[in-house]
């Protein structure tokens, strides 16, 4: 299996919660390496471009109104198979389906705010990652 990046956000549930630390806890001891941290509040038009793929379905306008109303963390995992890793460690997408030692599982109030967000491809981890950290910032791309 390959080294990748991978995207993360600790949604702004899980900062107000005050479960950022664990959160990254758990993805360290997953095995992914962190890469870059970043706590920051995205502004309506940098949530309406991150989530843009979702423009047409209905729960958009909610989506983009939830990741605006506070902090998020934005993080870059890299390790082998981190995309599909880091997937898995998430958990399903409704927290109430979610295995047991899930971020989801442990964190996750509902499929609206459900704690993290994370690339669902190697394809869209590489434009995640660059949406929110130019690669000078990460010392180039894994190999």
């Amino acid at each position: 299996m390959a080294k990748e990046r991978t995207l993360g956000i600790i949604k702004p549930d899980s900062v107000e919660q005050n479960h950022v630390g664990d959160i990254l806890g758990m993805v360290e001891r997953s095995g992914l390496e962190l890469q870059a941290v970043r706590m920051t509040r995205l502004s309506r038009p940098q949530a309406e471009g991150f989530y843009a793929v979702h423009s047409e379905r209905p729960f958009f306008g909610e989506l983009v109104d939830f990741m605006t109303r506070g902090p998020v963390v934005v993080f870059v995992a890299e390790g082998e198979g981190a995309v599909a890793a880091y997937r898995k460690l998430m958990g399903a997408t409704n927290p109430a389906e979610a295995d047991e030692g899930t971020i989801r599982k442990a964190f996750g109030g509902s499929i609206g705010e459900n704690a993290v967000h994370g690339s669902d491809s190697v394809e869209n981890a590489v434009k995640e990652v660059a949406y929110f950290f130019p690669g000078f910032e990460l010392g180039g791309t894994a190999s």
